[in-house]
């Protein structure tokens, strides 16, 4: 199987927040943001994949900045590691100054995706090569966070959470 880079899979989201997508103060609902990120994130895995995808998780999601109607959105999501059948894809959320057009960091999120084939059974992906400095890191933390969280579901013990363990001693 193929190995494939994050680039590859990169999906670009831009999107204007209407009325009907705002709370009573103005700014865009939460849920409404996680359905974009929930889409575009989806497209990354797929194109990473080729396969159908599956929303598995909703690993992390930080809402760092209210964002107020009329605003351009952006979502950038690319898978940042592949596991066996399993993608994790990383997202940030920018917006844009209404006036200098200047972008700026305001989320960011991290969903896992499982590819499957026509009857809803996992298959294989391509395993992914990180070529810049922060997909690199991404990609080593990917694993570190799987980890834990087949620990907290009791899915894996404690002490075979090698990645986990590195970082304590």
């Amino acid at each position: 199987m193929q190995v494939k880079t994050p680039s590859q899979s990169l999906t670009v989201y831009t999107d204007m927040v209407l009325p009907s997508e705002t709370n009573p103060i103005g700014n865009m609902f939460g849920g409404e943001l996680l359905a974009r990120m929930d889409r575009a994130a989806s497209i990354a895995a797929r194109r990473h994949s080729r396969r159908i995808v599956v929303t598995a998780s909703v690993n992390h999601v930080a809402f760092n900045k209210m964002i107020p109607l009329g605003s351009v959105v952006t979502v950038q999501a690319k898978v940042s590691r592949a596991f066996k059948s399993s993608m994790e894809v990383y997202m940030d959320v920018f917006i844009e100054d209404r006036e200098s057009g200047e972008r700026s960091l305001s989320n960011e999120a991290i969903y896992t995706f499982v590819a499957v084939d026509e009857m809803g059974s996992p298959v294989s992906v391509p395993q992914i090569k990180p070529e810049t400095d922060l997909e690199k890191e991404r990609y080593e933390a990917a694993l570190r966070r799987k980890q834990l969280s087949l620990v907290l579901a009791g899915k894996m013990k404690p002490k075979e959470a090698t990645e986990l363990r590195a970082i304590f001693q």
